[in-house]
This record gives structure tokens, sequence and C-alpha cells, in this order.
């Protein structure tokens, strides 16, 4: 985790900086369709990057790689430090490719501002790829803070529903709220450097690179403040019972594009994985953290599969849903074993291509029927048999059916579950059987139930891009289930890492490679 490994060629500052120069192109076009076309083709473009660094990335190792390193404010220790590991390089993968895929889908479902609303999108796209490259944790709270900024203006002007408005402030006032104790912990890291320094005559003596702050020892009672101070932001972020209340209003609220991002891109749970756990290795291992950490995420899997179980719109179903799926990952990540931690990472990157998928669809239904409420459906199998087939390969993956996706990240999590804690392994598999019901009853209703209102006249099945949306998100859902091996050697060394870290086996520190 502390040897560094360059590239050669600043990479991960092309993929943040490309979407940011695409906006300043689009906002000089006028053409709709040349924007369009544009969109996709940064989109398109960022994605082959992001292959380049999977290409490129090494397996079974826990190293930094393709690090970039610039001192920023040499003063504060702020240094501008970009690298990605075996977690974070998986999380490119989903963000660009679910951009590329959104671009897609909005191609004819965005009729008012077209172009204003691709330029947001982009800059979302170029903040989450900087939270998910950033080392410095300022550098990483700046991208983390900035994408509030393209999120509250989708949600407020190219959203769906009625309230979307409100919703967009929901989702903006209690994320800053958790933020601002979340920089406070941040803080609070640097400052414990600074006297470790001071003490033993090091310079610089203040930094916020996380390379540098796992070098040096935190008392267990400053790592619990931490841990707290960290868990408050990214607890609302994630988000985490019971700081999920703006959840499912900016899920239903919202355009599906940035519901697709908020479902399938998992940040607060990731931050947990980044920074929480092997910076603060002792706070994490305590009982009482532990069991604290164990039921908020048990309660999660059974309160929103049961809410979820007696919801008539599919949106705020899926909203729910997301949030018992969430629960499952922070069960994995706090067994605080390689399986637990594996599962759980696994599962947030098949949540980018299950749950967006689901939110993919809930646009197709809307297209369709100018609603996602249960009775504008009924019997549409008869009507758009692509569209169902569809729908019951992400419902399947959804509840964690064998060979597919869903199924190789539960039974991860499951297993270092009751590995650790088999009583709360056991409580969470109830939410498995809450999941499958939850979906196959919605499933049968909508799909082959009597035919709802205004379905005597014939509906237009998936068209050539939906269609190959489709297509993408069921290869990667069958590949990772079928095939898992490729993902788990990307991510087997930095979790492995993390595992010795909380066994305090902490690694030696490395001198900078160069590839």
């Amino acid at each position: 985790m502390l040897q560094e490994l360059t590239f050669g060629f600043p990479i991960l500052s092309l993929m943040i900086f490309l979407p940011i120069g695409g906006t300043i192109v689009l906002w000089l076009l006028e053409d709709e369709d040349l924007v369009k076309k544009s969109a996709f083709a940064i989109a398109g473009l960022e994605c082959f990057l992001c292959a380049i660094v999977l290409q490129g990335f090494i397996p079974d190792s826990a190293a930094m790689q393709f690090s970039e390193r610039v001192r920023w404010i040499p003063a504060l220790g702020i240094s501008y430090h970009l690298a990605v590991d075996g977690i974070s390089v998986l999380f490119l993968l989903v963000t660009t490719m679910l951009t590329a895929l959104i671009v897609l889908y909005s191609w004819d479902t965005v009729r008012t501002q077209a172009k204003e609303y691709y330029i947001t999108l982009l800059g979302l796209e170029a903040t989450l790829v900087g939270i998910f490259v950033s080392i410095d944790l300022v550098v990483f709270f700046v991208f983390w803070e900035l994408m509030l900024i393209p999120s509250y203006f989708l949600i407020k002007l190219w959203g769906t529903g009625v309230e979307r408005q409100y919703a967009a402030l929901k989702y903006v006032l209690y994320t800053l709220f958790g933020s601002v104790f979340m920089l406070v912990g941040i803080v609070l890291l640097d400052l414990n450097y600074h006297e470790w320094a001071a003490t033993h005559r090091i310079e610089p003596s203040f930094t916020f690179d996380f390379l540098d702050l796992l070098t040096v020892p935190i008392p267990v009672e400053k790592q619990v403040l931490i841990f707290w101070l960290m868990f408050m932001g990214l607890a609302f972020k994630a988000p985490m019972v019971p700081f999920h209340t703006w959840l499912p209003d900016a899920l239903a609220e919202g355009p599906i594009g940035m519901s697709v991002i908020l479902a399938g891109v998992k940040l607060g749970t990731y931050g947990f994985v980044r920074f929480s756990l092997p910076l603060l290795p002792d706070a994490v291992s305590r009982p009482d953290v532990v069991t604290v950490m164990v039921v908020l995420a048990v309660a999660a899997i059974l309160y929103g599969a049961i809410i979820a179980l007696i919801q008539p719109d599919f949106r705020r179903l899926l909203a729910f849903s997301s949030i018992s799926h969430l629960g499952f990952v922070v069960l994995g990540v706090f067994a605080l074993n390689f399986q637990g931690i594996q599962g759980g990472v696994l599962t947030m990157i098949n949540l980018g291509f299950s749950t967006a998928g689901l939110f993919f669809l809930a646009g197709f239904l809307y297209t369709r029927r100018h609603s996602t409420d249960l009775s504008s459906m009924g019997g549409l199998a008869h009507k758009v048999p692509l569209l169902a087939t569809y729908f019951l390969i992400l419902g399947l993956a959804s509840i964690g059916l064998p060979g597919t996706n869903g199924f190789v990240g539960e039974f991860l999590i499951l297993l270092g579950a009751f590995a650790a804690h088999w009583v709360y392994g056991a409580i969470a598999v109830t939410g498995v059987i809450f999941g499958a019901a939850y979906f196959l009853w919605f499933y049968e209703r909508a799909m082959w139930g009597p035919l709802g209102q205004g379905l005597s006249h014939a509906i237009p099945d998936l068209n050539p891009r939906e269609l190959f949306i489709c297509v993408v998100l069921s290869v990667m859902i069958f590949w990772i289930g079928l095939y898992p091996a490729p993902f788990l050697r990307i991510m087997n060394g930095s979790v492995q890492a993390i595992v010795e870290r909380l066994d305090h086996q902490q690694p030696k520190v490395v001198a900078g490679g160069t590839r």
C-alpha cells in the first residue's frame, strides 16, 4: 500500500481534465446534434483512457499505481497527489462506463437545455474521477464537495418530479452537514502528524497525504474521535440508515442520469475502505465501534427491503433496495476480514451495473408510460418482451441469483460476516429473502399481471440505443457472475494490505518505483 509506481505520463490528470475541457468545447457549440455527438465522444475517450489504466495495472499488488505528485501548497503540507490501487481503479471503470451510457440514454430523453445538461454531466464525471484518484485528503475533499454543484443542478433543472427543487436542496444540505465533521477529522489527522513530526524533527511537519499519514502512529482515543467525525461525512453521503432520508427523494425526483450515478457509484462506503480502515485500524477494530456499524448495517438491510416490499412506485422501490444493498456492503466491510472486505468492494462495483441498470430500466418505462407507478404497468411482457427480459436479468442479479454478479458479492459478504459475527450474518440472510420477495412480486404484477391503464394500444420495445445499454450491462453482470477472477485479482493485493493493517502487521515503507 505504501509502494508507489509511476507511469511516465499523467494519465490520471488527463482523466480529470478531459471532461472539464469537454465542457468548454460543448459550450462553444451551437448545433444540438453536434453537442450530443461531442459529449459521447468525450465520454467514450474517457472510457478508452480507463481501459489503458486497467491494461497497465499490475494485479495482485497493493501498490499505488500511475502515481503523480506535485507540491501544491507546501506551507500547509498539501500536494496534488494522484494514484490508483486495486480498489479505486475498479470505481474508475464504473464511473466512466456509466457516464458514457448516460449520454446515450439522454440522447432522446433530455429535450430542454440539452447543451447545459451534457456540460453539467461531464463536470460531474470530472469530480467523480477526482474523488477516486486523489491520495491527498485535501484534494479528495475538494472533489468531494465540488461534485455537489453539478449534482444539485442536475436534480433541480432536469428532475422529473414535482418536488425536484426540494430534493436537490435536501441532498446538498445533508451532504454538506456531514462534510463539516469529516473536514474536522481530516484536520485532526494532519495535526497528529504535525505533533509526531515535530517530536522526531521531520520535514515537512504538515501533510494531508494518505501515504504519509499511514506511517505515523495515532493514539487509540484520537483514532476513535477521528473515525466518528469521518463517519458523519461518509454516512450521510452513502447514505447509511438513519442518515438516508435524502436518497429516496433524490432518486425519485431527479433525472434518470443522476439516479444512475447516485445508485451506482458508492462514494460513502468507498471512503470507509479507502481511508477509515487503513488510517484508523485500532478504532475500527474496537468491539463497540464494530457493533454499532454492524447493527446499522443489519438495520439497513431489513429496513430497506421491508419498505421496498410495499412500494408501488418502481423508482422508490429501487431507492429502498439501494439502502438494503448498502447495508450488505457495510456488513462486509466491517466484518474486517479478507472475504468480507473483498465482498463489500465487489458488491459496490456490482451495484454500478445491476442497480444502475435498474434505474436505466425505470427510465425506459418512464419514457413509454410517463410514470413508474405500478398502476401504469401490468402485462408489459406481452407488449415489450425485450424490455421484460432485461428487467428479469437485472432483477435476478439484484437478488443474487447464482451465475450473476450479485451472487458472488453477497456470498463473500455473508462468508465474511458468518466468520466474524455469525448472529448478524444469520439475520442478514433474511434480507436476501425479502429482496427476492419485493423484486419477484413487483415483476410479476408489472410484467405478467392484467393489462394496465392505457396499454390496449401498442408501445415500442427497446430501441437500438437502449438495447446497447442493456447488452453492455448484461455482459458485465454475467462476466462477474461466471468469471469474477480478473476483478478479484485486481483488488486482492489492496484488500490484503488493509487486512494486514487491521491485524497491526503494517507494511514497511518502500521507495517509489518507476514502470
